[in-house]
């Protein structure tokens, strides 16, 4: 008689997917991304190896699952920012913010959803996070298109490079230096 326990479960029957999901994500934000494995995952969920592979076929399968919950977690911490603005200037800063502290929080999630091999930007898991970016520079633009992509493209470039700038460490973690580089009304001026 073996006196070795196996590890508890922590998921209930049905559940092992989303357990499979919450262990990669920790892992990913303990390891990085690219020492993640489906053993691993496996073991941080008391399940055997060959389990994974009934939800997750290879890596690549888990590692896209893992994009997609970030970008629902990125996409709703933007939303959260968001609704308690009240009028649309100060909604948009508040998701460009929230871009930028969502980064800071979540690193290795963080540089998994926009940097993994393989998970394209154009995605169509992204359309709510992409859609509000639109809908909001569409908005800052007056309503011109043409305009309003332009308002979009200066809006992410500045939160995504102000977030990877202070995850490389050349930038300091500052909430006012945040605060201070997020304006709409910078991205939303026409060009000399």
């Amino acid at each position: 008689m073996s006196t070795s326990k196996s590890p508890a479960r922590k998921y209930h029957h049905g559940g092992l997917r989303a357990e499979l999901v919450a262990q990669g994500l920790r892992l990913v934000e303990e390891s990085g991304a690219d020492a993640v494995s489906l053993r691993e995952v496996a073991r941080a969920a008391g399940v055997s190896a060959t389990a994974v592979y009934r939800h997750f076929p290879d890596k690549r399968a888990l590692m896209t699952a893992l994009a997609v919950e970030g970008t629902a977690r990125l996409t709703a911490a933007q939303d959260a920012a968001a609704a308690g603005e009240t009028n649309r200037k100060a909604a948009f800063d508040a998701t460009g913010r929230a871009y930028v502290r969502f980064a800071l929080a979540n690193p290795g999630l963080f540089r998994l959803i926009f940097t993994y091999p393989g998970i394209a930007l154009a995605d169509p898991t992204r359309d709510a996070t992409v859609s509000t970016l639109h809908a909001n520079a569409l908005e800052a633009a007056g309503g011109d298109p043409d305009a309003a992509r332009l308002v979009a493209i200066r809006a992410w470039a500045i939160v995504h490079g102000l977030a990877m700038l202070m995850l490389d460490g050349r930038l300091p973690r500052d909430p006012a230096l945040v605060d201070a580089a997020i304006d709409s009304a910078a991205v939303a001026a026409k060009p000399c």
